[in-house]
């Protein structure tokens, strides 16, 4: 005769969050000792886990926690949306986003490679798959700690919780320092919203301009071909994408086709200096598109879209800020997921 009840189960269930089914076949198999039985389902809980692991995990959220002395971000994947709702879910993402934060993790090496609970991080999330059921990954993760009182730090969770930045600015004084915090977080919402994937165009790797130049500029020339079939004003062809290209030879070199070309207009040269600037200015304009679009400090404020990022912290902070670090994750970034046949799927658990 059984040594335990309803009530036992419940209790277990309760302890555990595993399965009615799971949790009576776990008293069963010990006699109906409790401690026994959580011992079983861990055991066999692994084992399930083991089984999730090679399930592609691409959807999931990611989290952060901020203070004025240090920020982390965590992606945390799971096999379906469905799943990234669920409550257990939600308190695990909190519990292991705490971790990080509390011992200083700042990567997922670090995180997967911790104890947390007086257990191996690896244990305590192959607990997790088996309680939920679905594969779990803790995918990436970053952190910024304040250099000293005078270093800025915040950050923006989007309510989907699938995208997540946080940025870290060096300032002159603690009172500037205050004041970019607000300002770190309207510029991490615009870093949300725009999706850069750089700080700066000094970032970018030489290769990786050169490789996008030519498709970009062929860009330029497509969307004018539109442009002329609706008699619409006409772009300027880029010869380049980035402020890296823009050496000090090409800026002279264009200095000089500007002022060619207000000669040939007619302009008298002592108004030139009044108009030299704004088109130079331009030139730069049309020859860095790769950095408007992907580098933070490069893009159009959209709080303020009359001038850049960078700009617009310059102006607010009386020159007293930079901003130096800047993190920013998005679920499921770079995973390839493999399209499942169903069919085929349902045919091979029936054969």
């Amino acid at each position: 005769m059984a040594n335990f009840g309803p009530k036992d189960i419940k209790k277990l269930r309760e302890t555990t969050s595993a399965g009615m089914m799971d949790c009576k076949k776990a008293l069963a198999a010990t006699d109906g000792d409790f401690d026994a039985a959580i011992a079983w389902l861990k055991e066999k809980g692994l084992g399930a886990a083991a089984k999730k692991a090679n399930k592609v995990a691409a959807e999931g959220v990611v989290s952060i926690e901020v203070s004025p002395e240090k920020a982390v971000i965590v992606e945390i994947n799971s096999q379906t949306d469905f799943v990234a709702q669920n409550d257990v879910f939600k308190g695990v993402v909190k519990e292991i986003t705490k971790h990080a934060f509390d011992n200083n993790l700042g990567d997922a090496d670090a995180i997967n490679n911790s104890e947390i609970n007086g257990q191996p991080f690896s244990e305590y999330l192959s607990l997790q798959i088996a309680t939920i059921g679905e594969n779990l990954v803790v995918r990436r993760a970053g952190m910024i700690v304040a250099e000293d009182e005078n270093f800025a730090i915040n950050g923006y969770l989007h309510a989907n919780n699938r995208v997540a930045v946080i940025l870290g600015a060096k300032c002159e004084d603690a009172q500037t320092a205050e004041k970019m915090r607000n300002e770190l977080k309207n510029i991490a919402m615009h870093a949300a919203a725009m999706s850069p994937s750089t700080l700066s165009y000094k970032d970018f790797d030489p290769a990786f301009v050169e490789e996008e130049t030519a498709g970009r500029v062929e860009k330029v020339k497509k969307e004018n071909e539109e442009l002329v079939r609706l008699g619409k004003p006409l772009k300027n062809v880029p010869q380049f994408v980035s402020r890296q290209q823009l050496t000090d030879e090409v800026i002279a070199e264009a200095k000089k086709a500007i002022e060619a070309e207000l000669a040939a207009e007619g302009k008298p040269e002592k108004i030139w200096d009044r108009i030299v600037p704004g088109k130079l200015e331009r030139f730069i304009s049309d020859n860095t598109l790769l950095d408007q679009e992907l580098a933070l400090l490069d893009q159009k404020y959209v709080m303020d879209d009359s001038m850049t990022v960078a700009q617009y912290v310059e102006k607010v902070s009386n020159g007293k800020a930079e901003i130096t670090h800047f993190i920013r994750l998005e679920v499921g970034e770079g995973i390839e997921v493999e399209e499942e046949d169903f069919a085929a799927e349902v045919a091979k658990q029936m054969a």
